[in-house]
């Protein structure tokens, strides 16, 4: 494992031997991670890795088989949901955000309302103060201009850009994103990237599945690549590039850059 950037901040995220089986098919197989505050980590693999089932454990889109969850110190076991756990789910989902591949906005809001959503509905924020957030937010992805857009009116690119912002409302300590330019046409995509490079310069604390090599090159301080349900090599964008270990890992990143 690559030692911490001595730069970086305390853990904010912490998973432990993280299990995940659909059956009799075992898709993590005991992955274990830390993630620091100002990190970005870049998670990439073949499609049916386990880097998207892993994201959505994190927050409990998906429920661990077996292994332990930490965000922002809220601590949480795989296994059976009892009233406790929810309330615990709860409070872990209110500090990480997260970005999909489709956008899934609220097509009768406007932007802004989307943003403000989920700062009114679960945090309890006034409105008056969640429209505010919601200004500064879409005005952090680029979209100021547009707070008073449908969603039908907006371009694919921008339409996920809301969606960041819409996370990015809920001010939490870290944000997964699950391939998130993957639906978008190509002259999309820098858009979305440019405004994830603007969190990472802003010290967001970011874990991302992506194949966007350059991305990952220009914005990752750590790699992971996903084979068949573990990490099989981590590094610094140099290590994972120019030094690799594995021949799985060349042999990815030959047919995709």
């Amino acid at each position: 494992m690559t030692p911490p950037d001595a730069s970086l901040g305390d853990v904010v995220v912490r998973i432990e031997d993280l299990h995940k089986s659909f059956g009799h098919l075992e898709v993590l197989k005991g992955i274990s991670m830390e993630l620091r505050k100002g990190e970005v980590v870049v998670m990439f693999g073949r499609s049916g890795s386990g880097k998207s089932t892993f994201l959505r454990c994190i927050n409990f889109l998906e429920d661990p088989t077996a292994g332990t969850i930490e965000v922002d110190g809220i601590r949480i076991s795989g296994g059976h949901r009892n009233r406790a756990k929810r309330e615990q789910i709860r409070q872990l989902r209110m500090r990480s955000g997260m970005v999909f591949q489709q956008f899934n906005l609220f097509p009768h809001m406007t932007a802004l309302h989307n943003v403000m959503e989920g700062p009114v509905t679960v945090r309890g924020t006034p409105e008056d103060k969640a429209r505010a957030l919601g200004l500064e937010y879409l005005g952090r992805v680029g979209l100021a201009d547009k707070a008073d857009e449908y969603p039908i009116r907006l371009s694919g690119g921008q339409q996920q850009r809301v969606a960041i912002a819409r996370a990015l409302a809920m001010e939490p300590q870290v944000m997964l994103f699950d391939e998130p330019t993957s639906a978008l046409d190509p002259e999309l995509i820098g858009e979305v990237l440019s405004a994830m490079k603007s969190l990472a310069s802003a010290h967001m604390t970011m874990l991302v599945v992506t194949h966007e090599m350059g991305f990952a090159r220009e914005v990752a301080q750590r790699m992971a690549f996903f084979h068949e349900g573990v990490i099989l090599e981590e590094g610094t964008p140099d290590e994972v590039f120019n030094h690799t270990r594995f021949p799985e890992t060349r042999r990815f990143l030959d047919a995709v850059l």
